[in-house]
């Protein structure tokens, strides 16, 4: 019973431990990568501002087969509205915030669940010349306490970067086809 007890005392005081570290965390990330793709930048602009075009190059869009998606509004204008459903990805959405015609799109992503958070997010094209453009996808967020705490063993900027590397490599093969 003694060494019960001392479990338990070790259980909660590793608990009290974990809670007071996350209050000294760092709780916000932020992520982004860049491409060069040879293609025009309103040619490369219209592409990316559409959300289905990204089951064609985001990595995020191609990891779970079976994931449920579904679309509301007019797609590439504010208020256009991606979902998806997946036991893999979880569930969440993103929102066309703003759009800067041949700059810039914003987005709110909405996670859902266990890890519910809102990220805003955005793809910008810079025109570096008549037919080369600069794509960044940028994204920052907060990680909820005690979350953050997970903070210590993962980096926001590694986990999602790699995803957008990937991703952003892909959109400049589909475009460049």
């Amino acid at each position: 019973m003694k060494a019960l007890k001392m479990i338990l005392l070790g259980i909660v005081a590793l608990i009290v431990l974990v809670l007071v570290i996350a209050l000294f965390v760092k709780k916000d990330y932020a992520v982004e990568r860049s491409v060069m793709i040879n293609k025009p930048n309103q040619e490369v602009f219209d592409y990316v501002k559409l959300l289905k075009n990204q089951k064609k190059w985001s990595s995020f869009s191609q990891t779970d087969p079976k994931m449920k998606e579904w679309y509301k509004g007019t797609d590439g204008t504010v208020g256009a509205i991606y979902g998806w459903e997946s036991k893999v990805m979880g569930d969440g959405e993103q929102v066309i915030t703003k759009i800067t015609e041949a700059e810039r799109v914003d987005i709110d992503m909405h996670f859902k669940g266990m890890m519910a958070s809102t990220a805003p997010a955005y793809l910008a094209t810079k025109m570096l010349s008549d037919s080369t453009t600069q794509v960044t996808w940028a994204m920052s967020g907060k990680m909820s306490y005690p979350m953050n705490f997970m903070g210590l063993f993962m980096s926001m900027d590694d986990l999602i970067g790699k995803e957008y590397e990937k991703s952003l490599a892909q959109l400049k093969g589909v475009l460049e086809k």
